[in-house]
Formats: structure tokens, C-alpha cells, sequence
């Protein structure tokens, strides 16, 4: 691999920050660069501006408004909007169930949703783990029956990421009850304006509500809005697991949060001098900025891979591993670079209009939350635990 840009390169990272410049609102920007929570409309202005460039789902088939992007113009297009303060769009629709649409979806689900997935008129959200089926999601209890025209949909999914925003859900749900487990399960699109959908806020230990509950009763979702075939969902679902797992290695993100966390690290003072002129303290950022180095070499192999057709499922499971531990080290680096300042921790602090006074210097307000936040990284998406069976098994060919 070359790891020099080339000239077409450099110019395409030329236009992105020209982009960035032109069209990033400065609100969200500054929301961004101090940890502040987003809102919907947040959420929706970013996306519809990517929409109208025609960024919104680089990763998509041309034909259907990928950019036809090479893998490094995807990695440098991550970069600089991690750099410029760019939020990551919600990625349960374009990142997840949109590919799952355009291969194994019908005609009519590709014409209904994909548009408004892409411009942000229709946000989702994915409803996969249950109270007692998480790594274990083959166990799924959540049932749907077919009766005429629709499905009859009963049963709880929680740890639904920002279904608060969303107006539609992705479901697994089981349409067989005597297949074996994999064989009997099934997707559906439900509309969360549905009559018997129900959602609780499930507060995290970050003082923030990411996640909910939902609940189903007797929710009535229209045959025509089966993803693929019946009993097909576990084959959707591995397929769109790879996907969710290449976006959690966030190699982007964790280049912008290491940049933040040197500026910390000259900013705070040991025993007189810049914490980052500390021997010990250098040692683990170097160890940290070369492990994210491999990283992002990695998944530039990965979207090669993905872009000839391998089977990466192992790979992705790897990064998915290592990215999200490197996301933890980097908020560990941080709190241990604020010392003191991280204690005395506000929730409320997180909220752009709090007008209260931080205690100590104000990079230092949101380290607890986002270290706090960065523990579920190895555990969504598949715990690390779970990957490092399916990397055993792919290695052993078991």
C-alpha cells in the first residue's frame, strides 16, 4: 500500500474542507468541539446539507447516490470532518438498513424509504437486543404473525439507540417458532407512529439519554414492508452486523479526539513543565498514536477488501475490537491529563444552553461523560468477547 497521497487526493481533501467550510453550521461545529448534546434539528441540518452534495451514503451503489469514493477518499472525507467538528450522521439508516434495502429489498422498499433516509426526512433507529438477548441475539423472543396482509409484531427490544429521534424501526423478530433459532427469524420495517409502539428513555450512567425501550403490542406492520424473504433475517442481519462493526472502529474520530487529547496534554503542567513533555505520559501516547496508526491501515485494507468483494467478516470483527479499545485508552488519557478537574462532573454542563460555572478550565467539563459514554464501546455492536469467537472460528475454520 502507498501511504502517500496523491495529487488527486490532496485535492479532494482541498474540496472537503471547502465544503466543511461553506456548509457546516458554526453551532453544530461548537457543539461538537466541546462536547455539547446534539438535537434532532442538529442531526437533520448536517444531514440534509451532505444530502444535497451528494455525500450523504458514500457507501452506497452509485445508482443509488453512493459516490463511487476509493477507500482513501473515504478516509480522508472521515478525517476532515471529524476535524472540523462534523457530527457522525445517525447511521441506523444510511450506514445499516439502507445497504440491507438495496440487496435483498424489494422494489417498493427501495422507492419508499431510500430517499427520505438520505435527506433526513425519515431518521431510524434498530431494534435487535432484547431484555435477555444481546450477544446471545439468535435468542430473540420477540414474535411476529402473519394475518392477511400484516404482520401482528409483540414483544420488547431495548437498548435502542437515539429511538427518541427516529421515525422508523428496524426489527428482528421471530416468524418461526419451530426452526432452529438462526433460521426462523425475520426483518421488518415498522413505523414507530404505529398504534401499540411504545418508548421509554433509558438514562445512562453518563447522566445522558442515548438509549430506550420499546415496546410492542399488537403492532400491525404491512406485509409489504418484509425486508427480503421470511426467515431470511439472520442472513440480513450478519450482513449488516459487518457494516455496523466497520463504522464502530470510528478511526476518524479517534484521529480528532488524539489531536484534542496532545492540546490537553501541553495545556496541563507536571511538576512545572507541559504534562506532555512527561516521560511516562509521552510513552503512552506514542504507544496509543501507533496502535491507531495500524488501525487506520487496517481499515483501509477493509474497505479495499470490501470494495473487491471479499468476505471481511473477520476483519471487521478485529477492528470493531481494536477500535473500540483505543477509543477507551484515549478518554482514559484524558482523564488521567485532567486529574482532579474531571471529578466534580455536572450532566447538565453537557446541555449547549447551561449557563452554570465549569469547575476548572473548560476542556475538562465533559472528560467524566465522554469517558463515561466510551465504556458501552466494547460492548455494542457485538461485545469484543463475542468478536474474539468469531475471529477464533475464522482462524480455525471451525
Amino acid at each position: 500500500m502507498d501511504l502517500a497521497f496523491t495529487p488527486e487526493e490532496d485535492a479532494f481533501r482541498a474540496e472537503v474542507r471547502a465544503f466543511l467550510d461553506a456548509e457546516l453550521p458554526r453551532d453544530i461545529a461548537d457543539k461538537m468541539h466541546k462536547a455539547k448534546r446534539l438535537t434532532k434539528d442538529d442531526c437533520y441540518r448536517w444531514q440534509n446539507a451532505l444530502y444535497h452534495r451528494g455525500w450523504v451514503s458514500p457507501l452506497w451503489p452509485v445508482e443509488y447516490g453512493g459516490t463511487g469514493w476509493t477507500p482513501v477518499q473515504h478516509q480522508i472525507f472521515d478525517e476532515e470532518c471529524f476535524a472540523a467538528g462534523a457530527p457522525r450522521v445517525i447511521p441506523f439508516g444510511i450506514n445499516l438498513v439502507g445497504p440491507v434495502i438495496i440487496q435483498f429489498g424489494s422494489d417498493y422498499l427501495k422507492e419508499r424509504f431510500l430517499k427520505p433516509m438520505q435527506s433526513g426526512e425519515e431518521f431510524w433507529c434498530q431494534g435487535f437486543s432484547e431484555p435477555g438477548s444481546g450477544s446471545d441475539l439468535a435468542s430473540l423472543k420477540t414474535k411476529a404473525v402473519l394475518e392477511g396482509d400484516h404482520y401482528v409484531v409483540n414483544g420488547q427490544k431495548t437498548w435502542t439507540t437515539l429511538g427518541h429521534f427516529a421515525d422508523w424501526i428496524f426489527l428482528l423478530v421471530r416468524t418461526d417458532t419451530e426452526a432452529k433459532q438462526q433460521m426462523g427469524i425475520s426483518m421488518l420495517l415498522v413505523d414507530l407512529a404505529s398504534e401499540g409502539v411504545e418508548m421509554r428513555p433509558i438514562v445512562t450512567m453518563d447522566g445522558d439519554h442515548h438509549v430506550n425501550e420499546v415496546f410492542l403490542d399488537n403492532v400491525k406492520v404491512p406485509a409489504a414492508h418484509l425486508v427480503g424473504e421470511e426467515n431470511k433475517g439472520w442472513d440480513y442481519a450478519k450482513f449488516l452486523l459487518v457494516n455496523e462493526r466497520m463504522g464502530i472502529a470510528s478511526v476518524g474520530q479517534s484521529k480528532s479526539e488524539l489531536e484534542l487529547l496532545k492540546d490537553v496534554a501541553r495545556l496541563e503542567r507536571k511538576n512545572g513543565r507541559p504534562l506532555i513533555e512527561d516521560p511516562l505520559y509521552q510513552a503512552k501516547l506514542s504507544r496509543l498514536e501507533i496502535d491507531l496508526m495500524a488501525l487506520e491501515y487496517t481499515n483501509l485494507r477493509m474497505l479495499t477488501s470490501k470494495g473487491g468483494k471479499a468476505s471481511v467478516g473477520a476483519l471487521s470483527s478485529y477492528l470493531k475490537i481494536r477500535g473500540s479499545e483505543l477509543q477507551q485508552t484515549i478518554m482514559e488519557l484524558t482523564m488521567e491529563a485532567v486529574g482532579p478537574y474531571a471529578a466534580p462532573w455536572v450532566p447538565q454542563a453537557n446541555d449547549a444552553d447551561w449557563n452554570g460555572m465549569p469547575v476548572g478550565p473548560e476542556y475538562a467539563s465533559a472528560s467524566t461523560s465522554r469517558f463515561l459514554d466510551r465504556r458501552k464501546t466494547t460492548i455494542y455492536g457485538g461485545s469484543n468477547e463475542i468478536q474474539k469467537n468469531i475471529i477464533a472460528k475464522h482462524i480455525l475454520n471451525l
